[in-house]
């Protein structure tokens, strides 16, 4: 039983981290462009996959390698340089999205890769990944169930996050009847929210 509770805590803190404000951002940016749904949430599951696989795979390395810079002073500027690279992200979508004219064209263009979210969420995990780590090393002795916290919370996160994508998704979708320049305005607000906070991760990580 002690080792079941904190894997089921590990589960609802992912799904808690999926709703996270830097995290709702990237994804509102990505399924705004979606008509459907259902395509929106499956953003969302495979946001969610390439943060889990990054968390997994790297939080695995380091804790079954027991990497000693984890242990330095240092640690927290090179985790640091990771958020900074997210809100580097940040930037580059909201302004790509402002940029693009189908964006603001009458014709939607829904049909894209899901890879582009899975390669956001992959990004994003990188930057998580390391003061989680240092969290769960501090708690857990035993590396196995290090890693399988790892899991759980990737499972959480997964799960919050395909939930959360279709609650961003809905001012997007066709049922909804929104005039074509309030979708317009939307667009445009995600986008420069999108730069202003990944402009702000960047100075605050790199500056401050």
């Amino acid at each position: 039983m002690q080792t079941l509770l904190p894997l089921m805590f590990a589960s609802l803190v992912g799904m808690g981290h999926a709703f996270e404000a830097d995290h709702l951002i990237a994804v509102g940016n990505i399924v705004s462009k979606r008509d459907s749904w259902l395509l929106a949430m499956k953003d969302g599951l495979f946001w969610g996959l390439g943060h889990t696989t990054t968390i997994v795979l790297l939080g695995s390395l380091i804790i079954l390698s027991q990497v000693i810079f984890l242990h330095s002073t240092n640690y927290e500027a090179g985790f640091g340089y990771f958020e900074a690279g997210v809100g580097l992200m940040l930037v580059i979508m909201g302004i790509s999205r402002l940029t693009n004219k189908q964006n603001f064209s009458r014709t939607r263009t829904p049909r894209y890769q899901h890879s582009y979210a899975y390669t956001v969420g992959l990004i994003h995990g990188l930057a998580g990944s390391g003061a989680l780590v240092i969290s769960i090393m501090g708690k857990i002795e035993n590396p196995w169930l290090g890693v399988a916290y790892l899991v759980m919370f990737g499972l959480g996160s997964i799960l919050g996050m395909f939930v959360a994508a279709g609650l961003v998704n809905i001012p997007f979708t066709q049922r909804m009847k929104i005039g074509r320049s309030v979708r317009m305005g939307m667009v445009v607000v995600s986008s420069v929210l999108c730069v202003t906070y990944g402009g702000w991760m960047m100075y605050e990580n790199l500056i401050l």
